[in-house]
């Protein structure tokens, strides 16, 4: 006999449910049928566990960020040179290819931020810890005498995840000759002049 999930487990599949309904179906467009489509439950089944839509909408958008800060903090906690802290995080901030879920759920709650304050503040402070992730490193590099820094830490950190995000969205819209190691090449270069350093790795 199949046992019977917990709430928590069905919560955490609600959400991956939803994920899904909003890159199928967009920000604006998805609805709880959507959602209980994907999640192979009854409309009542979702309300159940979340009697307001838009609040898992929320923590399924939040799910799909922490990929890009959360993720990548643990990572770089395994690590303690700079220069491969810094390579490791450029790559791991690019899509895996076109259909990269996660991604593509960033693009549609980037599509909504003017019209929804609520996914503009998640954007913002996704945007704000990542460059606070970058800051450190740069600054660490700094100390150690293994960076020298072409202006301050914070433009430059500024300008890295501004990369990570132009060239992760010519990827999702499949630039034909940027994929996810030219994009990671393409941001290395100006990593390198904004460090002074090879960042060989």
């Amino acid at each position: 006999m199949a046992q019977r999930k917990s709430r928590t487990d069905r919560r955490i599949d609600l959400i991956e449910a939803a994920r899904r309904a909003i890159i199928r179906h967009g920000v604006d467009g998805v609805q709880l049928s959507h959602v209980a489509e994907e999640a192979g439950l009854t409309s009542g089944a979702v309300l159940y566990h979340y009697p307001d839509l838009s609040e898992l909408l929320v923590e399924a958008q939040h799910a799909g960020m922490e990929r890009f800060y959360e993720q990548r903090l643990r990572q770089l906690a395994t690590v303690t040179d700079p220069v491969a802290k810094l390579v490791m995080t450029i790559r791991s901030g690019l899509p895996t290819g076109p259909l990269d879920p996660d991604v593509r759920l960033l693009n549609e709650l980037g599509g909504a931020a003017g019209r929804n304050r609520v996914y503009g503040v998640l954007l913002t402070s996704l945007y704000d810890r990542q460059v606070s992730m970058y800051q450190s490193i740069l600054d660490t590099g700094a100390a150690l005498g293994v960076f020298r820094l072409s202006g301050d830490s914070l433009t430059l950190a500024r300008n890295l995840v501004a990369l990570e995000d132009a060239y992760g969205y010519r990827i999702t819209a499949r630039h034909p000759l940027i994929g996810p190691a030219e994009a990671a090449e393409l941001i290395l270069s100006y990593a390198r002049t904004a460090t002074g350093n090879d960042l060989v790795h």
